[in-house]
């Protein structure tokens, strides 16, 4: 029986896939599990394991095309077996281009305005439309069967923000994927999520003194280059699972909490930040960490990040430190109820026992959802934290 190959939903709110490559081409035999396309999101480029065995037949999305999530986009056939005969899917435009194909049954004619009376509308589209005051009836959907998606609302936004004829094109930036969801998720959370800060310094003694001993360790054995973000996400982790509403998820009217404590790190990457995620972070050992951070870290700055990459998060640790930075206040990623801002660490004087003396101090500030958590619960939290890190040694191991 013919397995179907649809454009797989590889974030929340997805609601359509371009199609970067095929890795096998038509008429070769294929493997469960073994990848089959290259799909790019508003995040990364991705890789698309095949659903089942068979042979790869009836490709109807060329590279390059925009598809609707969902869309059957090619089939896995037994030998001698012929794909089921389908209508061409909906290939949905890319921002700024014409509809690369319509449904015949589109009411939408090029340059007429979207009406509003039965227009299909996603919820995040429709609430975009309101948080910028888009008025939906003049937005063309490039979706399927002319659906308004967020990125024809993001497309109205930036044409009524840039008036044409005083702005030269030469002037304007366009924002890569990444960076466009980047500034439409801190927006987003920005604007509905009311943060609170708490913020501590921290003698960073024991955390550097655990480097030093375990570095060369995970070096030898590994092969791996210890970090102090390694050392943090181990021990934060382990803090956060004696915490769980710091681990908590805000799911629009009351608190879910996470059975997993799966820790996100931002990483830079080109126009934007990508959080890969260590999932059960609290249970790994700080080999498995650090080896992890590595290799997602690089797939990410390569645009090759695999789904399993950047899902899950149930908590972030964004890390400005190696920038120089002493100290900053993080946004949260929704729904997640906190996310941990680190600075450098760096020499300053500070009182010991009555006297002045030179420590290497680091600034940490915890940005919180006030829905989930309150002052009392954050601020234990951090003192924990804080203790873990003054006495890392005796919480790390290899």
């Amino acid at each position: 029986m013919p397995i179907s190959v649809v454009m797989p939903a590889l974030e929340m709110a997805q609601e359509t896939g371009k199609l970067i490559s095929w890795l096998k081409k038509e008429g070769q035999q294929v493997a469960k599990g073994e990848p089959l396309l290259e799909v790019e999101t508003d995040k990364a480029v991705m890789e698309v394991e095949a659903p089942g065995d068979g042979i790869l037949a009836g490709i109807k999305v060329r590279e390059g095309d925009v598809v609707p999530v969902g869309q059957t986009i090619a089939w896995l056939v037994s030998p001698g077996e012929k794909p089921p005969a389908e209508a061409a899917p909906v290939v949905a435009a890319a921002r700024g281009s014409a509809p690369a194909a319509r449904t015949a049954a589109s009411p939408v004619a090029a340059g007429e305005p979207f009406p509003s009376l039965g227009a299909r509308i996603s919820p995040k589209a429709r609430r975009l439309a309101r948080e910028y005051n888009v008025d939906l009836s003049r937005v063309r959907g490039t979706g399927p069967e002319a659906a308004i998606t967020t990125d024809d609302v993001l497309a109205a936004v930036e044409s009524a923000a840039t008036p044409p004829a005083q702005v030269a094109a030469s002037t304007a930036e366009a924002l890569s994927p990444v960076a466009r969801l980047m500034a439409e998720r801190t927006s987003q959370s920005w604007t509905t999520t009311p943060h609170f800060y708490l913020t501590r310094d921290v003698d960073a003694t024991a955390l550097i003194a655990s480097r030093v001993r375990l570095a060369p360790v995970l070096e030898k054995d590994h092969g791996l280059k210890l970090s102090h973000t390694d050392l943090l996400v181990a021990l934060v982790s382990r803090v956060l699972a004696k915490h769980p509403r710091l681990n908590g998820t805000w799911n629009g009217s009351s608190v879910q909490p996470n059975p997993e404590v799966n820790i996100a790190v931002a990483a830079a990457v080109k126009d934007g930040v990508v959080s890969v995620v260590i999932p059960q972070a609290d249970k790994a050992l700080l080999a498995e960490i650090s080896a992890q951070l590595r290799e997602k870290a690089e797939r990410a700055r390569a645009g090759r990040l695999h789904p399993a990459d950047i899902s899950g998060a149930t908590f972030t640790i964004s890390n400005l430190g190696m920038f120089g930075v002493d100290s900053f206040h993080a946004i949260i990623t929704p729904p997640q109820a906190a996310i941990l801002a680190v600075g450098r660490i760096a020499d300053r004087v500070v009182a010991v026992n009555g006297q002045p003396a030179v420590r290497p101090m680091m600034t940490l500030t915890l940005s919180c959802d006030h829905r989930v958590v309150d002052g009392a619960q954050a601020a234990v939290f951090l003192k924990d934290l804080a203790d873990a890190i003054a006495a890392a040694g005796d919480h790390l191991d290899r």
